[in-house]
Order: C-alpha cells, then structure tokens, then sequence
C-alpha cells in the first residue's frame, strides 16, 4: 500500500505590523493549516487573509487555539480551569469559523497550541474540555494531536483524530515531547530532521532522546517555517517523501485510508 500523509503548517502567526515565518511560501507545499486564532497570535486581519489564501491555494483550514498568551505567545502554562479552557477553544474555533464561512469554506480541523497543546496530552481535565467544545461545535472536525489523552478522548467521543507527527522535536521514550526549556528539544540539523520524518511517515517510528525507538502513527507532518532555514527545509522533507513515493494528500484521505470514517 502506498503511504499518504498530510502536511500541516502552524499560519497567521503574526500580530498587527508584525509578523512571523513566511506563510506564502509554506502555503505552496501544505495540504492543511493550522490557523492562530487571536489568544496567542493572529487577529482579525491577519486570520481574513490567512483563510483568503488558504482557500486560495486549496489548503485545508484548521483552527490553532492556544491559553490567552499573547505576550507568550502561548507557550507558558497557565492555571486555567477546564471549563475556561473549553469556552476559550470554543470561542477561537468560532472565531475562525466566521472568516472560513465568509470565504466559502469550514474549519476543518483543530489543533491545540504551544503549552495547552502539551498539556492536553496529559490531563485528561483539560483533554475533555478541548473535546467538549469541538464535539459542541462540529462533531465532522478532525482533532489533531500527539498520542496521549487528547487523542483518546476525542476517539471515545467519536471524533476522528489526526496524529501529528514533528520531525524537528526531540521526543521522549513515552512518545512526549521534550519541552524546549531542556536541551536538545529542538532539533536543528537538516539531514537529521528529514530522515526522522522519512522514517515516521514509513516506518511508524522516531528515535527518542534516550536512543530508543518510539511508535508514532504519523497521519500529518508538521512543517515549521519560523526558523532561519526554515523554508528551504520544509522544502527539502515534502521532497524527500515525494521521492520515496510518498502520497502527500488530505488529512481526509489519510484517515479514509486507515478505515477512518469521514
């Protein structure tokens, strides 16, 4: 059987006059995009004309909802209750939403960001409240997480789950990611960085930090383009995967293909 995947960028992760990674040269090598929402990135400018572009270059629209962190840009872990983090998700889907409809499109997915994408892996607490405001909203939506709680619960829910393979972080023996305050978490090597995703995509594993072989079920390969080489890499891995006869396709088609209902 011929492997597929999808190839996911995090996009409109700019801010008024600023901005961040070069989201026009990305969109020309992705299937799906992870859409900042306003809590960590992103506002109503940048969000129009993300999904303008998006539907544009017929690039899936996924909703990117983070903790209210803008001046952390959502990676510092906050005390919130499951219930704020329900609402919160179910507002910046909403969001997002309103600027999807206006285009002639839907969301499509949704991926948690930065911290509360970690932590949901973890807490079951806050892993139901992210699915309890996506199964509220859509129960069609497509959940895209790491292994771990998130995914169990939106599978338990009925909810169609993408695992989301990230070939430039470091992972743990437990199929974690190493949190980028330690050592080592990113991974900067190009040749390295390509040959984890080739074997993700292919094989069904990554090399953790401790030097063991750790099972992922990659269904989408998220490409970072807000690094100096950045682009020129992700360039480089959709390459390598074509090469390799890899079907880079649809989250849709991907999960189709797994026996996953649509």
């Amino acid at each position: 059987m011929t492997p597929m995947v999808d190839l996911v960028a995090d996009l409109g992760e700019g801010f008024g006059a600023y901005t961040m990674g070069d989201d026009a040269a990305l969109l020309e090598m992705l299937t799906s995009a992870n859409v900042a929402c306003g809590f960590h990135a992103g506002d109503p400018r940048i969000m129009d004309a993300t999904v303008r572009t998006c539907v544009e270059k017929r690039v899936a629209v996924g909703a990117h909802p983070s903790f209210p962190d803008l001046v952390g840009f959502g990676r510092r872990a906050m005390d919130l209750t499951p219930e704020e983090v329900r609402t919160d998700v179910l507002y910046q889907i909403g969001a997002l939403q309103a600027f999807a409809v206006a285009y002639g499109t839907r969301v499509h997915h949704v991926a948690p960001h930065g911290r509360l994408g970690n932590l949901v892996a973890v807490r079951a607490d806050y892993a139901r409240a992210v699915v309890d405001a996506v199964a509220a909203l859509d129960e069609s939506l497509i959940v895209l997480a790491q292994d771990g709680e998130l995914a169990d619960a939106a599978r338990a829910r009925g909810l169609r789950v993408g695992i989301v393979g990230i070939a430039d972080r470091a992972y743990r023996a437990d199929g974690t990611l190493v949190p980028r305050s330690e050592p080592g978490a990113v991974i900067h090597d190009p040749d390295e960085v390509a040959g984890r995703t080739l074997r993700m995509v292919t094989e069904g594993l990554i090399r953790s930090a401790d030097g063991t072989d750790v099972k992922v079920a990659c269904d989408t390969v998220l490409l970072h383009g807000d690094s100096p080489g950045a682009i020129a890499l992700a360039g480089r891995i959709r390459e390598q995967l074509l090469a390799a006869g890899v079907e880079i396709t649809s989250l849709d088609k991907v999960l189709s293909g797994k026996g996953c209902p649509t």
